[in-house]
């Protein structure tokens, strides 16, 4: 494959899903739906935005609620094949085991980051839903950033930050608890920093959810965005967009979100009135980008 620094209208977002041992099935087929359903052109069926590709350890990934899921490629494909994808999901389920283990997802986790932080120019994304977003804290993703879970899991997610932090001498996670979804290090400019409307900064003094990113910048606008490289490369894992949705549905708002930035707002509106779903929009670190 051609090297690439985003995906582009006419070249389909390639999306692994890592699916471990007892996954939560809801957390896959969620984005999955969403993703599947996204297209350049709502008229066009043949536009579709993303690739998808289910890699686990055996050819069939057995869910917590015990449906059966036929993985496409194995975890050894997924690591020759890893510089491939655009964006990596990391699901919740069986977090204990996982942990425990040091078993997959983890260590993928840590290789697509660091891809990133060897490659500033390319854009990549890393979606984890519900307490997948315990594995993106175990790896050590989350110094410095900020991020949220499934309710029930709160606690144990600010220790395994907070013990993260203390192991690798690094800044300690924000964590947020009243977002759908949380993102960092996005990628568009959005504006003038008095007038934007989407900024969370840590120095605030709530949770302000942000109303989404109307009129953000599609893919298909790629030639007009305003980024430095440079810039990107100083930025924390070297520019990855790191998202993490909370309790399992909210992984179809940040997936939604997904949609809305690497294709554009209308395909996001589109695939949530196909599924009937209210997109509820999650909150965006620091909204001015690169």
């Amino acid at each position: 494959m051609a090297h690439k620094t985003s995906a582009v209208a006419d070249e389909p977002i390639e999306v692994l899903f890592a699916l471990q041992d007892k996954f939560n099935l809801l957390d896959f087929a969620g984005p999955f739906e969403v993703l599947q359903g996204a297209l350049h052109d709502k008229n066009d069926e043949t536009t579709k935005a993303f690739e998808l590709t289910i890699a686990a350890a055996e050819p069939k990934a057995l869910s917590e609620q015990g449906v059966i899921i036929g993985s496409q490629i194995t975890y050894k494909e997924a690591y020759e094949r890893l510089n491939d994808f655009d964006v990596l999901v990391v699901l919740g389920g069986n977090s204990d085991e996982v942990l425990k283990q040091k078993c997959e997802p983890l260590s993928i986790i840590t290789a697509f980051a660091e891809l990133q932080k060897n490659d500033s120019a390319r854009e990549r994304t890393l979606l984890s839903v519900c307490t997948g977003s315990l594995f993106l804290a175990e790896a050590g993703i989350l110094a410095g950033l900020s991020a949220t879970t499934h309710p029930d899991y709160m606690t144990k997610f600010e220790i395994i930050c907070s013990n993260a932090a203390q192991r690798d001498l690094q800044e300690r996670t924000d964590v947020v608890e009243d977002a759908r979804y949380v993102v960092n290090n996005l990628r568009f400019d959005l504006g003038d920093e008095d007038e934007n409307p989407y900024i969370r900064r840590k120095s605030d003094a709530g949770r302000r959810p942000s109303a989404a990113r109307k009129g953000s910048i599609s893919f298909k606008g790629s030639n007009e965005r305003r980024e430095s490289i440079a810039r990107r490369a100083a930025m924390r894992l070297g520019g990855l967009r790191v998202i993490t949705a909370g309790g399992v549905s909210a992984g179809l708002d940040a997936a939604l979100y997904l949609v809305s930035i690497l294709v554009d707002e209308d395909s996001a509106n589109h695939v949530a009135h196909t599924v009937q779903h209210e997109w509820i929009k999650g909150t965006v670190v620091d909204g001015l980008d690169v």
